[in-house]
């Protein structure tokens, strides 16, 4: 399921205030720990009112009210977006936000979204159903030569993404089928990033072919941490673009990692955006 936990503004909020150092680090280790445990999809925080506006239809005429807007406590100063299998799994980690915000005098929104499974059918429910042909997500998976477990805790370190599964040929069925050199090798492996995940396994030595013609792409706004990320990854491999400005980016570089993966790190600029805000999860 998902959910929008939702923080609601105050008067700093609103004022503009910004958050301490402190409450900056107690945030990064909150969501961390979500991210750590598959559930933060994404978040962001919302600047006052008085840069935003309302837009009221009145018979289908808009009409624009400039912020600021009030009362404080009835507008929204961030949210987070939740994946978690209950309303209680949601209000349990709800209940973790930190204290250090507004010396813990918050106020907290819980929202579940709706999924279409939540509509009666019909002829306006089938427009929606023909959007999902659109795929919930799209993941990569990459095959390896017996280092898969390897190369999926090397990115799990690079990314800081969560290593939701590490499973051996030996813990299924197919290990019967098998020959017993492949039963402690890594039938599936899945690493979450922020709910886009790359996968992989280890294939049999007349199965294998090293990747061609294709790269993994990370997007960062942040260009040290893409040029961290970018050095780190090609560390014992081998760099076929240095990560450096380009036309279309402040900082790109394609490397093939020591484990054979080629991998592309960008930093999308204003002119030039490969991501939008609205690809998050």
């Amino acid at each position: 399921m998902k959910f929008m936990l939702i923080r609601r503004a105050d008067s700093d909020t609103e004022y503009g205030a910004m958050p301490s150092q402190e409450m900056l680090a107690a945030m990064a280790v909150y969501n961390q720990r979500m991210t750590e445990a598959g559930v933060f999809l994404s978040g962001d925080g919302l600047h006052p009112t008085r840069d935003g506006c309302l837009i009221r239809f009145n018979n289908g005429e808009p009409t624009i009210i400039p912020g600021p807007l009030s009362p404080a406590s009835e507008r929204i100063a961030g949210y987070s977006v939740l994946e978690a299998p209950s309303l209680q799994a949601a209000i349990e980690w709800a209940q973790q936000w930190p204290t250090q915000d507004a010396d813990g005098n918050v106020t907290l929104e819980l929202r579940r979204y709706f999924s279409l499974e939540d509509f009666e059918p019909g002829a306006g429910l089938e427009q929606h159903h023909n959007l999902a042909r659109v795929p919930d997500a799209m993941n990569v998976h990459v095959g390896f030569p017996g280092t898969c477990r390897e190369a999926m805790q090397f990115y799990a370190d690079v990314t800081g993404g969560q290593l939701e599964c590490l499973l051996t040929y030996a813990e299924t069925p197919a290990a019967e089928h098998s020959p017993p050199e492949l039963h402690d090798r890594i039938i599936h492996a899945s690493l979450n990033l922020r709910g886009r995940r790359l996968m992989g396994a280890d294939m049999a030595a007349d199965c294998y072919t090293p990747p061609q013609g294709v790269e993994i792409q990370l997007e960062y706004r942040d260009i040290e941490q893409a040029a961290r990320t970018f050095a780190r990854l090609a560390e014992r491999g081998k760099i076929i673009m240095p990560f450096e400005a380009t036309f279309w980016s402040p900082g790109f570089g394609m490397t093939v990692d020591r484990f054979g993966v080629g991998w592309m790190v960008n930093v999308p600029s204003a002119n030039c955006p490969l991501a939008t805000e609205g690809d998050s999860p």
